[in-house]
């Protein structure tokens, strides 16, 4: 749930002319981001786990995944329609966000079959941002982003399979997967 965070902080501070959002309105839409993608989920989530309707926060099972996903699927599709119909917005941030809400209703999809791992998901995706902004943007160095990004990846990745949370399959296709719909479709927007 962080990483939308990271991606939009990326988007708004980092590449300004990415988006033609005033600099004035920068910081109150990423605190409207972070509270829609990142808080309200977080602690719906939590209270999933107090009412007992969730067993760990670690959702260890399918089972245990799959209320948690569907909701923040939910929270992500208001938010997308909600970016999408301000018309002073740049549509930009909502079809970012867009991207992303793709990524998690194709991970809640596989969670009713398959544990792919979403952390890996959402890495995958964080990769693709920056290799697109540093493709299309040349006033962006991405070299710094990218180095820690990929040490990121590697630091989640391995932790994930040492907590043996996941298979390396579910690690692989997890990163894979968020990689190759992000970069295509962060290509398509500012293609």
């Amino acid at each position: 749930m962080v990483i939308p965070t990271l991606v939009f902080g990326l988007i708004l501070f980092m590449v300004p002319q990415a988006t033609t959002i005033p600099e004035e309105f920068k910081l109150r839409i990423f605190y409207l981001l972070v509270l829609s993608t990142l808080v309200i989920p977080m602690v719906t989530v939590c209270g999933l786990r107090l009412s007992g309707t969730l067993k760990s926060l670690h959702m260890a099972s399918l089972k245990d995944r799959a209320i948690p996903f569907s909701v923040t699927s939910i929270y992500y599709i208001l938010t997308v329609y909600f970016l999408l119909q301000k018309g002073g917005l740049d549509p930009i941030l909502g079809k970012v966000l867009g991207i992303i809400t793709l990524a998690i209703l194709g991970l809640t999809f596989v969670t009713f079959f398959w544990k792919m791992s979403a952390h890996m998901t959402g890495m995958g995706g964080l990769l693709a941002l920056v290799l697109v902004l540093g493709l299309k943007f040349p006033s962006f160095q991405p070299v710094y982003p990218l180095l820690t990004v990929l040490v990121l990846t590697g630091v989640v990745g391995s932790v994930r399979l040492f907590l043996d949370a996941h298979k390396p399959m579910e690690i692989y296709v997890g990163l894979l997967y968020g990689f190759l719909l992000c970069f295509i479709g962060f290509s398509i927007i500012w293609g």
